[in-house]
């Protein structure tokens, strides 16, 4: 079980694998308030930071479910450099349908909302291993501009302008679903440079290392398309934040 190959080259000396840096991460935990020993849940946790900084910051006790052995090593190893191992515990496996044994206090899926076949579905998912009063927290790309072509949506990431919505719908969808919004962080443009730039230097590294791979030839188009793709497409017209949620 395992995520594409090209995310585990291209991202693999990342710690946070989304347009999020590590001060977000501590202003939405202080923004949570999050007591000691409140447990959480990221489903597709990736290299575990947000658990470890948690743990290490709020004394919180967490779990993380993510489908790539790189990802998942890395964040166990995270663990052990900030001295937490002992309160957070990484699991390679799917997320995708994935319950906590006991409720917890906060259930989170940032930047994985796939799993659940959509942002609904991750919600529901999530809800079942939520204690009563507990917070959802989501990891959502939106519309800045809204693209004026598929083209530009494409440029994105995006199969259509359809698959995102702009900041004031995506947080009306939450109330639709039941939600009230009680915070969010959104990235900045820092957040996603340091996010998509880094890949740059990683597939440079390792096209070097590795002339002969058969995976090459594609890692270099890549590295030759990705600077200008995302700074005429994602840079202008796509943002990303972490919305947390409890039920009405």
């Amino acid at each position: 079980m395992d995520i594409p190959r090209i995310f585990t080259i291209t991202e693999s000396a990342h710690r946070i694998h989304n347009p999020f840096t590590a001060d977000n991460y501590a202003t939405l935990g202080a923004a949570l308030r999050l007591e000691p020993d409140t447990r959480v849940l990221d489903l597709g946790s990736g290299s575990g930071e947000m658990l470890c900084t948690w743990a290490r910051d709020h004394a919180i006790t967490g779990t993380g479910i993510d489908m790539s052995p790189l990802f998942t090593a890395q964040a166990k190893r995270r663990a052990e450099q900030l001295g937490v191992a002992d309160r957070v515990a990484f699991i390679h496996g799917d997320a995708a349908g994935y319950v906590a044994a006991d409720p917890v206090g906060v259930a989170a899926c940032v930047g994985a909302t796939w799993i659940g076949g959509g942002v609904a579905g991750t919600i529901a998912l999530l809800a079942k291993s939520l204690r009563p009063g507990g917070i959802i927290l989501v990891g959502e790309p939106y519309w800045l501009r809204v693209p004026p072509d598929q083209q530009v949506a494409e440029g994105c990431g995006a199969g259509s302008i359809a698959d995102f919505l702009t900041l004031p719908d995506l947080i009306a969808s939450f109330a639709d679903l039941g939600y009230d919004v009680v915070e969010m962080v959104l990235a900045n443009q820092d957040g996603w440079d340091r996010y998509e730039a880094a890949k740059w230097l990683t597939m440079r590294r390792w096209l070097d290392a590795n002339p002969d791979d058969e995976f090459a030839p594609e890692v270099r188009a890549l590295l030759a398309s990705e600077p200008r793709r995302y700074a005429a497409y994602t840079r202008e017209y796509l943002g990303w934040g972490v919305f947390a949620l409890m039920a009405r």
